[in-house]
């Protein structure tokens, strides 16, 4: 791209002009946007993690895609961070490394030693998260004593109690729900290519730190001291099974089709893993739908593939209707911006319509009805009618598409 250089002439209205209508042909047929959500190494090398966890015939075009990626984006530091050009991260190295090492990178070539070293700089692979901690644990790197009990018994507890599943955030609810179940059976990847990491630990070094950052040191020491009480208490096996049940519905109620358990690789990815513990075959309709949502996240290029955390059609087209509705362009304004933001949002009662006066842009004095649609048949010069008509059907989709029921 041509850099400008001060005093040079910019022709910024022409440089809009030509944004909005470049934004406007990616305007999906029902009214929304979405484009890539790329986040960090974490979620390709999870997924590489996955296929081999669940002895899946991996696709070796596929692998070498996400191989090339994960090099491209490794940082000077040696690891892989959390962002673009971020600081380097444990857990993410960490997975990174054994992705790559398990699509067939040699552990001595320059890339693989750099992240090592950085690894052990750091305290070695046991100083990861938890999440990465129970990954470690699941393929046999690490043992279970080093990952803190969260026992299923959980989603058996009353909602008065302090620790419940309805004070924690949705998709936290919907990543730990079916972890619980894995967490408790303690199951070992099939890992058909028998690929381990020893060389990322360094001897004699504990665990995470006994307290974090961010902890006060009266909560720190309790819920420590609770750990080592539940990693021995035995649980009675009808209160155990009652609550892997009680996940295994709630999960199963809440799969969302191929969209996903919460919309989200972790838990989609956990309920998968799950629905394999509990013996479900692959072609049984709730673990079927589970993988392929976690398919659907993909983004295969010509010479590099990664996979996306979710896919982000509610926070695009706002964001995009926010971009539009500031061009104040008669082209963009009111049916494009104002259709996408009634996709997201359900605009109605008026919004959209003191939406476009507050814009100065024309609107029809006839109610819309929620859909966007002008009632009684408008007649199409105000938002929802130009989209109507465009459309052939309503504006704006169910917003839930994305979203389960909490």
């Amino acid at each position: 791209m041509n850099q400008l250089h001060p005093g040079e002439f910019c022709d910024v209205e022409g440089a809009i002009r030509a944004a909005t209508d470049a934004i406007l042909a990616q305007q999906k047929p029902d009214g929304h946007w979405v484009y890539e959500l790329e986040a960090d190494a974490t979620i390709p090398a999870e997924y590489v993690l996955l296929v081999h966890y669940l002895a899946e015939a991996p696709n070796l075009e596929l692998e070498r895609k996400i191989g090339v990626y994960l090099r491209r984006i490794q940082g000077a530091h040696g690891g892989w961070p959390l962002y673009h050009d971020g600081a380097f991260d444990i857990s993410a190295t960490v997975k990174a490394y054994f992705a790559l090492k398990m699509i067939g990178d040699d552990i001595d070539a320059p890339h693989m030693a750099r992240a090592r070293a950085a690894i052990h700089e750091r305290g070695g692979a046991i100083k990861a998260n938890v999440f990465t901690r129970i990954l470690l644990a699941l393929y046999g790197e690490c043992s279970w004593n080093d990952v803190p009990t969260v026992p299923p018994e959980l989603i058996l507890l009353p909602r008065w109690f302090p620790i419940h599943l309805s004070k924690m955030s949705y998709w936290a609810r919907t990543v730990i729900v079916p972890l619980l179940v894995l967490c408790a059976r303690q199951p070992l990847a099939r890992n058909p290519r028998a690929v381990h990491v020893p060389e990322l630990f360094v001897p004699g070094v504990p665990a995470a730190s006994p307290r974090a950052p961010h902890q006060s040191a009266g909560w720190s020491a309790f819920f420590n001291a609770l750990d080592k009480v539940l990693k021995v208490v035995p649980w009675p096996r009808g209160v155990r099974a009652r609550a892997i049940e009680k996940c295994r519905v709630w999960t199963t109620a809440r799969l969302n089709g191929e969209d996903g358990l919460g919309a989200i690789y972790p838990a989609m990815a956990n309920s998968v893993m799950m629905y394999d513990l509990l013996g479900y075959p692959p072609d049984h309709p709730d673990r079927a739908i589970a993988r392929l949502s976690v398919e659907k996240l993909l983004v295969v290029k010509e010479d590099e593939a990664y996979c996306q955390p979710c896919v982000s059609p509610v926070w695009d087209t706002a964001l995009v209707a926010h971009a539009l509705m500031e061009t104040k362009d008669e082209q963009a304004m009111p049916a494009e911006a104002l259709a996408g933001a009634g996709w997201g949002g359900r605009l109605g009662r008026g919004k959209a319509r003191r939406a476009a006066r507050r814009l100065g842009l024309p609107v029809s004095q006839r109610p819309l009805s929620r859909s966007g649609r002008h009632r009684r048949g408008g007649d199409g010069d105000g938002p929802g009618g130009r989209v109507a008509r465009r459309q052939g059907h309503r504006a704006g989709p169910r917003m839930g598409r994305r979203t389960a029921k909490p």
